[in-house]
């Protein structure tokens, strides 16, 4: 019997794998000794980019003003895997270019991963949130120079309406269950656990570890 209390619509951010872009921020090699976890956070955007690549879904990358900064590091993976990169000088991700394939491919939602984030990715978020779009920021894979613009960003970006989510969770989100045929490839990506990029205190750290292994264990 259906239920006589009408449904309201809510944004849930399912995704819909097809209508799903990454876009992958401004990792370049003048940054790599300035942002906090940077070596962890490309590791991770590196994970998302294979993931996607394994799904045929489509990948993004800036550069800020490479000239002056560099050109994005060459362990993100985006020359091996063919990811178009588009220079910019403005903050945002959200340029004519960009906005063309979004139209062209129905993109519905991005998986945004990069630095800084209170900078770059924080005004890209809110550009393709005004546009319309879902937002979907990896947490664990966006930092910036200060702990605190980090920090403070993620909660400025999820009161405007971004989902806050991390790496592991979008892979397993887009692959929807163990019976999707790429499933076991999927799998090798997020057998080892993503590194730790600084988003839990340290005193917490041993806290999560034992109850992580007292999961694992065999129960007697």
């Amino acid at each position: 019997m259906a239920s006589a209390i009408a449904r309201v619509p809510r944004r849930l951010g399912k995704f819909v794998p097809q209508q799903t872009c990454l876009m992958l921020c401004d990792m370049q090699e003048k940054f790599r000794n300035s942002i906090q976890y940077f070596p962890q956070i490309v590791e991770v955007s590196n994970r998302l980019l294979r993931a996607f690549k394994v799904l045929d879904l489509p990948v993004i990358c800036t550069e800020q003003y490479p000239k002056g900064l560099g050109s994005t590091v060459p362990e993100l993976g985006v020359a091996e895997h063919d990811v178009p990169v588009f220079d910019k000088t403005k903050f945002s991700m959200c340029l004519p270019p960009i906005e063309e394939i979004i139209k062209d491919k129905e993109i519905k939602a991005i998986v945004l991963c990069g630095i800084e984030s209170h900078v770059c990715v924080q005004q890209t978020a809110l550009d393709f949130l005004d546009a319309g779009l879902d937002v979907h920021l990896v947490v664990d894979a966006c930092s910036s120079r200060s702990m605190v613009d980090r920090m403070y960003s993620f909660e400025r970006m999820r009161d405007a309406g971004a989902f806050l989510t991390t790496s592991e969770s979008v892979i397993l989100g887009l692959a929807g269950g163990s019976a999707h045929p790429s499933f076991k490839q999927l799998q090798k990506i997020i057998w080892d656990s993503a590194p730790d990029t600084g988003l839990l205190p340290a005193r917490q750290q041993p806290l999560l570890t034992a109850i992580t292994d007292s999961l694992a264990s065999p129960k007697l």
